[in-house]
């Protein structure tokens, strides 16, 4: 099988970011290997920059275990499948005046660095949906993570009509398919966080219960790595910094902390990072910070690499998939 990615990366990235990277390639790779799981945490704006296309593949092979991620993660995987013909690039951004700002608003295209999501092709296309999900379990009192009401709608078909990309690029679609376990902390802070929250002002909902609560997903978590653990291991890998890498990472100090149970720590840490230590950011710390925290072992494989994850994870996933 020939593997011209993988073949090109061992060759020429033999130093610095370049080096880290391959390191820690073959780090996750020895990880996956010896039968251990994996969590990836998602921050900035993976899905917008399309990563599905790389981790769908790396959840299929069994190379992905779980997912935390931010709501604008987890939704704009979604939008991205749903409404890609009709999203804007504008490569001169940096170009562009406060007044080309107001016509980009005025279009209703959300403006993320170089690319545009289209605001009523996609967010409230879902949103409208969203509603009737939200609705349906208010009326049954229940409580669902943010991905279950997602997952309902890829389920039920009512979207294929509208996909505008293979759905084999999609992450969500593919974590749907495994049905592998997703955290979103933080939920509140995206667009269909916000949306929810008018739909209680509103009346729309009755219960903010109806969405889990970051208490409950932190509750949520600790079962699931509780779980796993009687047998196994999980390694831990960051795409950036945020709270999509802050909360998960907790979880092991309050199991051993908190409830005084005896579970094993992270048992692989790798972030890919643009942070600057040395102003105080957690985000960016070091790996051996976290010894300090009880969430990482002295002998435990840690990679840092100081990169642009848009860049990097999928030469990483590209590598471990053995492309």
């Amino acid at each position: 099988m020939t593997q011209p990615i993988r073949d090109f990366m061992e060759r020429h990235y033999k130093h610095f970011n370049a080096a880290a990277l391959v390191d820690a390639a073959k780090g996750y790779e020895t990880h996956i290997n010896s039968g251990k799981k994996m969590l990836i945490t998602l921050a900035g704006a993976m899905s917008t920059a399309e990563l599905g296309k790389s981790l769908a593949e790396m959840i299929r092979q069994d190379k992905v275990h779980a997912i935390c991620c931010t709501g604008a993660n987890l939704e704009e995987d979604v939008y991205n499948l749903i409404a890609h013909n009709d999203y804007a690039r504008v490569p001169n951004y940096r170009d562009l005046t406060p007044q080309e700002e107001v016509a980009l608003f005025d279009r209703g295209m959300n403006r993320v660095t170089d690319t545009c999501i289209p605001e009523d092709v996609a967010m409230r296309k879902i949103e409208a949906l969203m509603w009737e999900e939200w609705a349906a379990a208010d009326s049954k009192g229940e409580t669902n993570p943010p991905h279950v009401y997602f997952w309902n709608l890829l389920r039920s078909g009512v979207l294929e009509k509208e996909y505008q990309i293979d759905p084999k690029d999609s992450w969500m679609h593919a974590a749907m398919l495994k049905n592998i376990p997703i955290f979103t902390p933080g939920w509140e802070d995206s667009t269909l966080g916000n949306m929810f929250a008018a739909a209680n002002i509103n009346k729309k909902v009755s219960r903010t219960s109806v969405v889990e609560s970051g208490i409950q997903l932190m509750i949520r978590l600790s079962h699931w790595y509780k779980d796993t653990t009687v047998d196994n291991t999980i390694g831990f890998f960051q795409i950036g910094g945020g709270i999509a890498g802050d909360f998960p990472i907790c979880v092991v100090p309050m199991l051993h902390q908190d409830l005084e149970l005896d579970v094993p720590l992270w048992s692989f840490f790798c972030q890919i990072s643009d942070s600057t230590t040395s102003y105080g950011s957690y985000s960016g710390a070091v790996p051996n910070e976290k010894i300090t925290w009880g969430k990482l072992a002295i002998e435990t494989p840690k990679f840092i690499i100081e990169s642009d994850a848009t860049i990097v994870a999928p030469l990483l996933f590209a590598y471990v998939l053995k492309m």
